[in-house]
């Protein structure tokens, strides 16, 4: 299970550092990287963009000229077979080093890519892993509502219609564990 997964990451990494949480740690949970990238892909906070075209572009057989606009959908993106397969089950491993290099460049794109990307990605990822790593530190977290049962909002960005309850089970600590 991934959260025992990352749980045992966490764990090792804090009791390696002293029993406690640093920037340093932060940086060195890449189990916890990739699942929050793939949980970004299967569920981006902002699911679909816009852009007009600086130049004319030609895509296979289509024409587009400078000045149009074009949306790009990444909710689906993210979600093609064409570059994901089974992309609809969440697999963390999928960000392994070499099951990325030869992935095309924009199919995986949470926070936008090219010139008008997030100047805040690095700053994100670091802040979810900040939120999330004491978490599964301290707690096993347990689905309340299930994601097949959540109905999405999609607003300016994509969030769950209603609330999603999640149980947060105190990990009972014991000495050397």
């Amino acid at each position: 299970m991934s959260q025992d997964r990352v749980r045992n990451e966490i764990d090792a990494a804090v009791q390696k550092n002293g029993e406690k949480f640093s920037m340093k740690l932060l940086q060195d949970l890449p189990y916890l990287e990739r699942c929050i990238k793939e949980a970004l892909r299967l569920y981006p906070s902002v699911f679909v963009i816009s852009r007009i075209l600086g130049d004319n572009v030609k895509l296979q057989s289509y024409f587009v000229p400078a000045g149009t606009m074009i949306i790009l959908n990444i909710y689906l993106a993210h979600r093609s077979s064409d570059f994901w397969p089974n992309p609809e089950v969440f697999d963390p491993d999928r960000f392994l080093p070499d099951r990325i290099r030869n992935r095309h460049p924009y199919s995986y794109i949470p926070f936008s890519a090219g010139p008008r990307n997030c100047i805040g990605q690095r700053f994100a990822m670091l802040e979810m892993k900040a939120i999330i790593a004491p978490v599964i530190h301290n707690f096993y977290v347990e689905p309340i509502d299930y994601l097949k049962n959540i109905e999405m909002n999609l607003d300016f960005i994509l969030r769950p219609a209603n609330s999603l309850r999640v149980k947060f089970v105190p990990i009972r600590k014991t000495n050397g564990s």
